[in-house]
């Protein structure tokens, strides 16, 4: 079954990385899970990093390992500005669990200071979310 089509973007720092007519798009807030289709109400939401699903098609879908960032839906329009995406098979070039490894240890000397251990943890759960997703 066809869905009518809107507009979606994805921003990151740098530049577009997509812009086309979509059918829906499947992503994750600190909600929750969520579809969007055309016609949605609108939405403002912070994104958690995900495979992020945009539909073309029923069969069309193009996939991206997104990072955290914000999600604005208006005016049949969606707009998502995300500190990284790439699709799945740039994956294996971003020297992943080397990131990984880093992020930990970071992790691990932050100590109380709480800025550096917060940045530490989002960058560790996001490293361990896009190495799901270029082994999955």
């Amino acid at each position: 079954m066809a869905h009518d089509k809107f507009r979606a973007e994805i921003l990151t720092p740098e530049g577009e990385v997509f812009s086309d007519e979509v059918e829906m798009i499947s992503t994750r807030t600190t909600a929750g899970s969520i579809g969007v289709l055309a016609h949605h109400a609108p939405i403002l939401a912070m994104l958690e990093p995900t495979e992020l699903r945009l539909y073309k098609t029923e069969s069309e879908v193009v996939r991206y390992a997104q990072a955290e960032g914000y999600m604005q839906v208006a005016e049949n329009r969606a707009l998502l500005l995300v500190e990284e995406a790439h699709s799945p098979n740039e994956l294996g070039g971003l020297n992943l669990r080397e990131r990984l490894n880093q992020a930990e240890r970071e992790l691990e000397s932050a100590g109380e200071d709480t800025e550096r251990r917060r940045v530490a943890e989002r960058d560790k759960r996001r490293l361990e979310v896009f190495l799901g997703i270029s082994e999955g």
